[in-house]
């Protein structure tokens, strides 16, 4: 058994002072920075995804139209727009840690890991199978949207999914309780950092 670690969007658009940023997401930044550098866990290989959406485009209805309110479940306001500061990895990160890098939601609607690719053009459960992992432990922002995604893809993988509760925050505190518990439902480990 191989185990993996897939960091969600760890990203400053996403932490707080961001354009869409999670209450927690510092704290989850350095919690994971730690957590990395604790001695006592070891992981196979660690991969960090990140939205890596194009300027000027709606990246497939992703951005709300110019002049539109965003609904905040369909459409956004702009974040995470590559090249720019929001969309790189909160500096808390160590990236010399971080064996795999995926960007996502590269003009279109992204929100799983899995539906991105690295920066070699390959998709994640390639990565992950030619890595020979089984397991993987899934943390990061946000809870009720990204991390949820990614965790559901990973179980739709065949792969022995486990979530950090310690080292995740969502967008609100009932549709993340519920994110939760769906996951949970899907076979899925909850469990404290």
């Amino acid at each position: 058994m191989k185990r993996a670690l897939l960091i969600v969007d760890v990203q400053n658009d996403f932490t707080e002072g961001g354009a869409l940023g999670v209450e927690g997401g510092h704290e989850v930044a350095h919690g994971i920075a730690q957590h990395l550098a604790d001695e006592t866990v070891r992981y196979d290989l660690v991969v960090a995804s990140r939205d890596w959406h194009h300027a000027n485009d709606d990246n497939g209805g992703h951005f709300a139209a110019p002049g539109e309110a965003p609904d905040f479940v369909d459409t956004w306001p702009d974040h995470c727009v590559q090249g720019t500061e929001g969309a790189e990895y909160h500096k808390a990160l160590d990236l010399e840690r971080i064996d795999v890098h995926v960007r996502k939601g590269m003009g279109i609607p992204a929100y799983s890991a899995f539906e991105g690719e690295t920066t070699d053009g390959r998709n994640l459960v390639d990565v992950l199978k030619e890595a020979g992992i089984t397991d993987l432990d899934v943390v990061g922002i946000a809870t009720d949207h990204c991390v949820r995604a990614s965790a559901l893809h990973a179980r739709e993988a065949s792969l022995n999914v486990r979530v950090l509760t310690g080292l995740i925050a969502g967008v609100a505190p009932e549709p993340s309780v519920a994110a939760l518990k769906e996951l949970a439902e899907r076979g899925c480990t909850i469990e404290a950092a």
